[in-house]
Order: structure tokens, then sequence, then C-alpha cells
């Protein structure tokens, strides 16, 4: 590819909430990043820093609000609730990061930089962020209600597996297979972030009461340290919503 910012913001624009997701949750939207031309191993953005400069607002704000309490976590839970979810089986991933941050014994996961930096990002805003390998991608992302039927390459027991949503359940998904079950609960292997990955897509989840600001918020400081990692980064934005005549056309950033 020669222009990379075309392309992304071309890959952006196939992007698509299904119909009976905005059913689901009129007040959801999302808001893509695509992001092309950095280097995974240039850490300039300091990745550990910023884990624990996330750890430890997580603990203070623990130690005053149980984490089900927690606004963003909250609606969350409702969220998945309307799809037949177990509460004690799925946790989105902002709660489950939450727990883990406020967990002094513990701590947030150290993976690798570009998933550090995003789970970083995640508990500082207090949004659902999840980050997928860009060049794995067959097609454009879409976010529906599984049939089924759809595969969902991950591991349990340590081993890789084939698994398959349950019907109705929310996935991410693109021409291939279902890159994230439950929303945001679990992302797949075959796109997943590794310290070869050079493009990526990054996806923020927000729904009432996390305003329109503070996504948008999130969004740029998850960009700015992206920006770190290489001389030649490009960047597209799209805030995808479930009314079509709402969601924003992909937008290049030089």
């Amino acid at each position: 590819m020669t222009d990379h910012r075309v392309d992304l913001a071309a890959f952006l624009s196939g992007a698509s909430i299904d119909a009976a997701v905005a059913a689901l949750r009129p007040d959801y939207r999302a808001l893509l990043i695509a992001v092309d031309g950095f280097d995974p191993h240039t850490d300039k953005n300091g990745s550990e820093a910023l884990l624990v400069r996330a750890e430890e607002p997580a603990r203070d704000l623990l130690a005053e609000t149980p984490v089900e309490e927690l606004p963003h976590v909250a609606a969350w839970r409702e969220a998945y609730r309307a799809f037949g979810a177990k509460r004690q089986r799925t946790q989105n991933s902002l709660e489950a990061l939450v727990r883990r941050a406020g967990a002094p014994e513990s701590g947030l996961p150290r993976v690798n930089a570009l998933t550090d930096l995003y789970n970083a990002i995640s508990i500082i805003h207090q949004v659902p962020l999840g980050g997928e390998d860009l060049n794995a991608y067959v097609g454009a992302p879409r976010l529906v209600r599984a049939t089924g039927a759809e595969a969902f390459d991950t591991v349990a027991g340590g081993e890789p597996v084939v698994e398959h949503p349950d019907a109705g359940e929310v996935v991410w998904c693109d021409d291939t297979t279902a890159t994230c079950r439950r929303w945001n609960w679990r992302q797949g292997r075959r796109t997943q972030l590794t310290d070869q990955t050079t493009s990526a897509l990054f996806i923020l989840d927000a729904l009432e009461p996390m305003t329109y600001e503070a996504l948008a918020a999130a969004g740029d400081e998850l960009v700015t340290h992206l920006r770190q990692l290489g001389d030649n980064v490009a960047v597209a934005t799209r805030l995808l919503t479930p009314l079509v005549t709402a969601s924003t056309p992909a937008q290049e950033h030089p």
C-alpha cells in the first residue's frame, strides 16, 4: 500500500452496527481508531509508567466505590444482561481491568507495548477498549447479534480451540470469524496484537452516562501515545452510532 491514510479511511468506512444491536442499546457509540506505520518496539510512550498511572487511582477509586457501582461499569452490566450474559461467567473488559488494577497483589497485566497502552487508557478514562491487528482483518468490522454459527478462535485450558458464540450474543466480526465475543469481553487469537503488529484497529465502547466529549478525550490520549511509536504514523477515526445517519464518515488525521 502506498497511501496508508487512504486505506485506513476506506477500512473504517465499511464498519457497521447491526440494527438488532441498535435496538438493544440505542445509546451505544463506538469510536474506531485505525493506526498504521508504527513500530511496536519503539516504546517512547513509557507503557510501564502509564500502567502505574492507571493502577494507583483505580485502587483509590475502589476504596470508595464498589466496582459494580462505577457508572460505566454498571451501564455495561445492564447491557450484558439484556442479551443474556451471565454476570458470574462474564465481566465486560472495563470491569475486569478495574478489578485487576485495584488489586495490589495483581495489578494490570503486562502483555506487550500496544496492549499495555490501551489497557492503561481504558482504566484512566473508564471505557472498554480493545485493540486488534488490522492486517489480520478480512473485510470491515461489524457489530452484530450472533447466529451461533460464527467461529471464535481462542484458548481454553492452555490449548487453542474454536468456540461458537451463543445465539443472540453481541459480537464483533469480520468476513471470516467473530473477532470479539460478548461486545467487549474476550478477543480472538487471529487478530490479537503482538510484538510484530504495525497496523491496528482500536475500538472504544461507550454507553450512557459516558459523554461524547469523554469518549473523544480517551481517543485523543490513545492517539497521542500511538504517535510516539514512529515518525510516520497515520491515523484515521470514525464515530459509529446505531443510527446510520448519525454516524460520522472516517476522518484521516495528518
